[in-house]
Formats: C-alpha cells, structure tokens, sequence
C-alpha cells in the first residue's frame, strides 16, 4: 500500500468509525414506546391486570398510570405485576396527596419505578379566575412539591392542556410562558402534550429551540382539524372543534418532532387517545397507535 493510498484509507477508517459512534449514540425511540393508560381506562377499570397485559403483548415497554388507582395493587404488588410483564413506569398521573402521608406515598412510588410524579394540593388557594400571580403561585407550589419529591429520586412534572396557550386577561403572557420561566428545571420537568400544543397553535420545534432540554416528558397524540381552526377561537372552544384519531392519522407531524427529541431533551413519551373507546376497542386503538408510531420512528 502506498503512502496515498494508507492515508486514504485511514482517514476513511475514521470516518467509518465516527459514524458507528453516533449510531451507537442515537437512541432508539421504538424500544420504549409507552401508553398512556387514559387510552384504555374503559377496560382497565374493568380488569386493570388483564389490560396491562394485553397492552404488554402489543410491544409497550412504558405505561403512564391514570384512573385505575394502580389496580389497587400496593406498591411492591404493582411492581412485581410490571415486572412480570416486562414494563416499566416512568411517570404517573395518579397523583400523590400533599398531607401528612405523602413521603410515604412517595416511598412507594420509589418503589413501584417512578421518577416522575404530580402531587395533588386539597389546600391549594382557589381562584376566580386565571391571572399572573395565580399561575405564579402553581409554579411555587412546583418547585416547592419538586424539593419533596427529589428526596426520592423524582421530579414534578406539569402537564399541559390548550388553555395553558390562552393569553391572560390583561397581559402579554400565557400561562404556559409564564410556568416555563418561574419552574426550576432541576425540580420540575414540563410534560409537553405535543397534541393539545399543537391544537392550540404552538410550533413545536420552535418550542423546543425557545427552551432547549425543558420537555423531558411527551404526549404524543394526534388530531384532525387543526389547520381549519379559525384564527379567533379560543383555546378551549379549538380542543372541542378538532377530532382525535390515532397516531398517524392526523395533523402532527412526528417525524420531524421525533428528530427534535435531543433538542427537546426528552426521556420518556406514551402515546395517548382520548376518545379511543369510542371505538368501541380502546385496545384495537392503542395497537393502532403502536403500529403507527413504529412506522413513523
């Protein structure tokens, strides 16, 4: 081999080798995609195991909890069940209480996996309606709850809705801008329901270069509808116009929000459809979904 050809070859070594490095760097989204239990709460109500298992044998590695109250498993129960079915838990919207119990509440989330949770606050102040200071004193209550909850290896997490995106009566900011800024992120994680985002006008991606590794949790769902809204609907009137299909059947484009994951500094996603019992199959609807999404990633 001569010279030339020796530095040929070395330098395409190298870039063989740097390609593999990122390949082996990059995550891959389709080995942990997770439900939204919301979907099938219809027949997890019914038979919270039996659903688990269906929803294991789609090819679910990740559940979100919400409605069935864990089946009314304890929590080393819970955890031997998702075990068992190869599953795990991230995040939770079976909230803890804020109370006297809550760190042992917290113990058992520990226990069950979770390292993302809300806590629900029975005292927490009323209001008349939404103002700056109001959204300022939920993002307090967050960051104070986030203190708690890091004692045990978790973050709060906020979810988001469309009306989080409606201008506040009287000001220039939504109470969305205003929980970004006020929320630690060391304490706090933004769970981005990219649907609801997405009905209420937001541009994802944009989101995501505005607040760069803040959504560390997504939902991902998918809608019809949304480039027909009219330009003056308010954001809860926008959330009734649209119709939720499964993922891939709307308007959402995910292909290219999936390519933003880095940049958005996202750890866990579960896919979610509201309105999939209205099937009549809310399982038949999340392997819908599942099938989908593993085309798209």
């Amino acid at each position: 081999m001569t010279n030339t050809n020796r530095r040929t070859f070395l330098k395409q070594c190298t870039a063989l080798g740097a390609t593999a490095s990122l390949a082996a760097a990059a995550t891959d989204w389709k080995k942990q995609i997770g439900l939204e239990m919301y979907t099938v709460r219809d027949i997890a109500a019914k038979d919270f195991e039996g659903t688990l298992t269906k929803v294991a044998e789609i090819g679910y590695k990740e559940i979100e909890p919400a409605g069935a109250h864990y089946g009314g498993l304890q929590p080393k129960q819970f955890r031997a069940l998702l075990d068992r079915l190869g599953l795990s838990m991230p995040s939770t919207h079976e909230a803890a209480t804020a109370g006297a119990d809550l760190e042992k509440e917290l113990e058992g989330f520990q226990i069950m996996g979770l390292k993302y949770t809300e806590i629900r606050n029975p005292a927490a102040r009323g209001s008349q309606g939404v103002t700056e200071e109001s959204v300022k004193r939920t993002a307090a209550d967050l960051n104070q709850f986030g203190k708690t909850t890091t004692k045990f290896g978790m973050k709060m997490l906020f979810h988001n809705h469309a009306q989080e995106f409606q201008r506040i009566e009287g000001s220039k900011l939504r109470p969305y801008d205003i929980l970004l800024g006020e929320t630690d992120p060391a304490l706090v994680a933004m769970q981005l329901d990219i649907g609801w985002a997405s009905v209420a006008g937001q541009n994802i991606l944009e989101m995501f270069k505005k607040n760069p590794g803040r959504f560390e949790l997504w939902h991902v769902k998918d809608a019809r509808g949304i480039k027909i809204l009219p330009a003056d609907l308010d954001q809860r009137a926008r959330m009734r116009a649209v119709t939720l299909v499964p993922i891939g059947q709307g308007e959402v484009d995910y292909k290219s929000i999936f390519a933003g994951a880095e940049m958005a500094g996202m750890k866990h996603f579960c896919i979610e459809q509201d309105n999939a019992a209205d099937w009549g199959d809310s399982i038949a609807a999340a392997k819908v979904c599942y099938k989908n999404l593993s085309k798209i990633l």
